[in-house]
């Protein structure tokens, strides 16, 4: 017996080969892109502390902002907010990004706190 309240929506997929070329091109993209990103914070992570290794401040602000980088990249593209207005995808990402910020300067203050209240006791 043959249901029939089953949808099969993937018979009504209706793109031509020229936009499921465009879509793939745009996934490879992504993938390309954010492997490149995450293989240069490896690399920056690895190498930093012998090339500069009296700046390691720097490091965390570059993985942060890299990072970041990557998130509003993978939102713009996976959940389809790159395809909204300017205005719309300011209002959402604005406030998500100025509480990462935020959370960030906290997080590295306090580290910075808590290292030179230590060094005062070693």
């Amino acid at each position: 017996m043959e249901r029939d309240d089953i949808i099969e929506y993937s018979l009504n997929a209706g793109h031509s080969e020229e936009q499921g070329r465009v879509i793939r091109k745009k996934i490879l993209f992504v993938t390309v892109l954010l492997s490149v990103i995450t293989i240069c914070e490896v690399l920056l992570g690895v190498f930093w502390s012998t090339w500069m290794p009296d700046s390691w401040h720097w490091v965390k602000w570059t993985f942060i902002v890299l990072t970041m980088v990557k998130a509003t990249y993978i939102v713009m593209s996976f959940m389809h907010l790159g395809d909204e207005r300017r205005n719309i995808r300011s209002m959402i990402l604005m406030p998500y990004m100025l509480f990462l910020m935020y959370i960030a300067f906290i997080v590295i203050w306090e580290a910075n706190y808590v290292h030179e209240v230590l060094r005062t006791f070693l």
